[in-house]
């Protein structure tokens, strides 16, 4: 259970408890600004927005990769494990599109190589928005991304060697996304409306999935598969070209926000922030322990986000018994409750920090805990489903929602314990939890060479295993204030 805040004066209690500094009345005079039409509440919906094309470009070959492989070698149309369910007949006339004899060991690599290119820019994403503000790079890295989109056809056409390098090419885009905005967030997110704000904003990936996967099956159906690519690189472009009129690195340069808006953020972020941008205590970051559990907590989340990423598309197909057409519209249904659920969580968790009073540490573990645990369970139950497919689709929906929490706990607690830092935070620690996506369809695919429901099972238990491990990791050792090294330790220059 939660436990109330009691002021005590413990080091403990003083660490968990630092941020709520316009909560008491006698610190600042200044008023909350109202969140209706306000610059902050702009900034993340077009932060959604960003998040929803990278997520779009991310997922979207997963439904694809079905429809580009030829049918006679990859066993992309042989029986499923349960019957096939029946779909409308599917027109002809426009499919065009060429498709390919990649072995289960090819598609594997070909869905994992994102992730290398992803995991190399994750800590200079960080540093570099730091010090040089988080706009540029972060639109810049995203625009990569839809380049190397509208040439995903034609890398595919020429090998699946170039069609690897192009998917490496947009990961090394994507990669600067989240340190970038964490940096941003760092600038812009009020304390006590730090969730509701990152969660608008991050959930902007599940909202991505949620239409990215459908769509795309759908594309797949009426066009051919290269229209998915053609289609959501041109929904990045129209993105980006919003994203450089209408930003601002910082409430400061923007010209638009109203002077109480300024002021209430200013306020309320200034005894967070170090004074000076130059300085990075790299020992004390590398040697805090609060940063490995939010590390060991990232890396156990997304094993099992990313193997349903890659993965979940195939399983539907080899497994289940469902069409193309069915495949991606199922497929999303897990990350829309997910994305449910986040923005439910964030609205809920400031509310237990704000109105209830209830420490930010143990707000940011039971959601932890809840995100991670609870779809442990499911995801191991929905392995016994044999073919009983509604069962199965109601426990994958069930365990990707739950884990929607978790985006209130372990991934916004960076801001908690070093806003100054937060975006190379997440760039340390996003690097440790891309891991899961260069290994984890590779493994899985690896395992399910059969594509048996006993294989499938020993994937869902590794991920679950790997998910609970996680959780009591940063049971243990997270916390939610700032902590000393963040605020307090200085360089002199002379």
């Amino acid at each position: 259970m939660l436990k109330r805040m009691d002021h005590s004066n413990s080091d403990t209690e003083t660490e968990d408890y630092q941020q709520p500094l316009l909560h008491r009345k006698d610190d600042h005079n200044v008023q909350r600004a109202p969140a209706c039409c306000s610059s902050r509440y702009g900034l993340a919906l077009l932060s959604c927005y960003g998040f929803f094309v990278a997520y779009a470009l991310r997922v979207n070959l997963s439904v694809a990769m079905v429809d580009m492989l030829n049918s006679s070698t990859s066993g992309n149309a042989s029986p499923s494990v349960c019957p096939r369910h029946s779909s409308p007949v599917r027109p002809t006339h426009n499919h065009t599109a060429s498709v390919y004899n990649w072995d289960h060991e090819t598609q594997g690599w070909i869905l994992g190589s994102f992730f290398y290119g992803y995991i190399l820019t994750q800590i200079p994403g960080g540093y570099l928005a730091r010090k040089y503000g988080a706009k540029w790079l972060l639109g810049l890295g995203i625009l990569g991304t839809v380049i190397f989109t509208l040439l995903t056809p034609v890398a595919a056409d020429l090998g699946p060697g170039y069609l690897i390098a192009v998917r490496v090419l947009e990961g090394i885009g994507e990669g600067v996304t989240y340190p970038a905005m964490h940096a941003m967030w760092a600038s812009w997110a009020p304390p006590l409306e730090r969730s509701r704000l990152l969660t608008i904003s991050y959930t902007g990936a599940q909202l991505g999935t949620v239409v990215a996967l459908p769509l795309s099956g759908q594309i797949c159906f009426y066009l051919d598969w290269t229209y998915v690519f053609y289609i959501f690189g041109a929904v990045g472009l129209l993105w980006f070209v919003l994203w450089v009129f209408l930003v601002s690195n910082s409430p400061s340069s923007h010209s638009r926000i109203s002077d109480r808006e300024r002021l209430y953020i200013t306020s309320s972020l200034k005894n967070e922030l170090s004074p000076t941008v130059d300085y990075i205590p790299w020992k004390s970051i590398l040697t805090s322990l609060p940063l490995w559990a939010i590390v060991v907590a990232h890396f156990s989340y997304n094993w099992t986000f990313y193997t349903l990423l890659t993965l979940l598309p195939t399983y539907m197909n080899s497994i289940l018994g469902f069409s193309i057409q069915q495949n991606g519209m199922l497929s999303a249904l897990p990350y829309l409750g997910c994305w449910l659920i986040a923005l439910l969580g964030g609205q809920l968790a400031d509310y237990l920090r704000e109105t209830c009073l209830y420490r930010t540490v143990l707000v940011r573990k039971a959601f932890t805990l809840a995100g991670m645990i609870g779809p442990a369970v499911f995801l191991v139950a929905a392995g016994y489903t044999d073919c009983d497919y509604i069962l199965a689709v109601v426990f994958l929906t069930i365990s990707s929602s739950l884990g929607g929490l978790s985006s209130s706990g372990f991934n916004i607690n960076h801001l908690d314990i070093a806003p100054s830092y937060a975006g190379i935070l997440l760039g340390i620690t996003n690097s440790f939890a891309t891991i899961p996506g260069m290994v984890g369809p590779v493994i899985a695919k690896a395992l399910t060479k059969s594509n048996t429901i006993e294989e499938w099972r020993i994937v869902f238990y590794i991920s679950a295993a790997i998910n609970l491990f996680g959780a009591i990791f940063f049971t243990l050792f997270g916390r939610g204030g700032v902590q000393p090294w963040a605020v307090q330790e200085r360089v002199h220059i002379q």
